[in-house]
C-alpha cells in the first residue's frame, strides 16, 4: 500500500514488503518502489536522518534486510528552502513541463550563482518563476543545472525540475549522445577561416598555467587534463581573398564532449578564435582597427564572444519522446553578421 499524506509539502508513504523481496537490502527495495521519484541516494540520506521505519521504529541502516509482511514507512520532508533567493528577472522560455524546463538565455546572464555572482543569475530566475513546482533536487528546493552556457554565450539551455530528471538528463549530457539521443549545435564567428570546410578538433584541455580561470590544450600528463572534441563546418565566409583565405567565417560547432570554454579553447588552438573573445582572441583585437566603417565600430564595441547556441536536441526523461528546440541568432550577433555580409 502507498498512502501519500500531505505534511506541509512533504509526503508520508506506507508499503508492505512482499514475499519475493524477503531479505533484499532495505535501501534497494525503496529504490524500486519509490522510483522515479526519489533515487537511492536520497534514500539512504532519508534512512540515515530517521525518515524510514519498520514497524513504527526507526531503522538507521540501509543494508538492514527486509521481511515478507515487513511495513515501511517512509516520511519525505518537503523541499528545504532554495538557496540562493528567487528573484524575478525576464526569462525566454521555450517549453516547461513538470520535469523540466528550456530557456533561451541572453548573453550577460550568469547561470550558476559563485564567486561574485551571487544574485541576479538564472538559478535565481527559475527559483522565482517555478516556484512550488520545483519538487526538490537533493532535497533543496532548487533547479537542477545539467550543462551550462558561459556568461557571454546566448541560447538554448536545459533545466531539471525534479530529481529524477536531473538524474537522467545529466547521464544523458555525461554520455554526451553516444548512446542516445542529444544534440548540440552553437553558431561561431571566428577570425580567419579554417583550412577545410568540415574538421574536427580533437586535444586534453585543463586549466592554462598563466591563468588559472582559463582553459588551455594540456598534455596528458597534466591531472587535470580532460579530453575534448569539437566538430565544425564553415557555414559562410566574408572577405575573401583570391588564396581562399578570408577575414571571417561563421562556423557551426557541434559538441562530442561539453569542456569549459571548449569551443571558444578549440577554435583559438588551431588559430581562428571567435570575434569578441578577449580571453582567447586578444591577438586578433587589432584585426578591428583595420576595418572599415561601419564594421569598425561594430567590432570594436562587441563586448562579448560570437557565440551561440542556437540548437539543442534530447530525450524527455519521462516521456522519452524526442525534444529539438532551436533558438534564433540574438540581435547583437545577428547585426554583426549582417555587417560582415553587407562588406562583400
Amino acid at each position: 500500500m502507498n498512502d501519500p499524506d500531505s505534511q506541509a509539502g512533504g509526503a508520508r508513504k506506507v508499503l508492505e514488503v512482499e514475499e519475493d523481496a524477503a531479505g533484499t537490502r532495505l535501501d534497494q527495495w525503496l529504490a524500486k518502489q519509490l522510483a522515479p521519484e526519489l533515487s537511492r541516494s536520497r534514500i539512504q540520506t532519508l534512512i540515515r536522518e530517521g525518515a524510514v521505519s519498520i514497524g513504527g521504529s526507526p531503522v538507521l541502516e540501509a543494508r538492514a534486510k527486509v521481511a515478507a509482511g515487513f511495513v515501511v514507512e517512509v516520511n519525505v520532508p518537503p523541499p528545504e528552502p532554495a538557496e540562493p533567493e528567487g528573484e524575478a528577472i525576464p526569462l525566454d522560455i521555450l517549453f516547461e513541463d513538470d520535469e523540466l524546463v528550456v530557456v533561451n538565455k541572453p548573453a550577460g546572464l550568469v547561470v550558476h550563482p559563485g564567486a561574485g555572482n551571487w544574485s541576479g543569475t538564472l538559478v535565481n530566475a527559475l527559483i522565482a518563476h517555478c516556484g512550488p513546482s520545483l519538487s526538490g533536487i537533493g532535497g533543496v528546493r532548487r533547479p537542477g543545472i545539467v550543462h551550462r552556457l558561459d556568461k557571454d554565450t546566448s541560447g538554448v539551455l536545459v533545466v531539471a525540475k525534479t530529481d529524477h530528471a536531473h538524474r537522467e538528463l545529466t547521464a544523458a549530457f555525461a554520455d554526451h549522445g553516444r548512446s542516445g539521443d542529444l544534440e548540440r549545435a552553437y553558431q561561431a564567428l571566428v577570425w580567419g577561416t579554417p583550412p577545410r570546410p568540415t574538421g574536427t578538433i580533437d586535444t586534453l584541455l585543463g586549466r592554462s598555467g598563466r591563468d588559472r580561470t582559463r582553459q588551455a590544450v594540456v598534455s596528458e600528463s597534466q591531472p587535470d587534463a580532460r579530453h575534448a572534441v569539437t566538430h565544425y563546418t564553415i557555414r559562410e565566409r566574408f572577405g575573401e581573398e583570391p588564396d581562399a583565405t578570408a577575414l571571417a567565417s561563421l562556423v557551426e560547432c557541434r559538441l562530442e564532449t561539453g569542456r569549459t570554454h571548449q569551443i571558444r579553447v578549440h577554435m583559438a588552438h588551431i588559430g581562428h578564435p571567435l570575434v569578441g573573445d578577449r580571453d582567447y582572441g586578444a591577438a586578433f583585437l587589432s584585426k578591428a582597427n583595420r576595418l572599415s566603417e561601419p564594421l569598425k565600430g561594430l567590432v570594436s564595441g562587441f563586448g562579448r564572444q560570437a557565440l551561440h547556441a542556437w540548437l539543442l536536441a534530447f530525450r524527455h526523461p519521462t516521456t522519452h519522446m524526442l525534444l529539438r528546440f532551436e533558438a534564433p541568432m540574438p540581435e547583437d550577433m545577428a547585426r554583426l553578421l549582417a555587417a560582415f555580409r553587407a562588406m562583400e
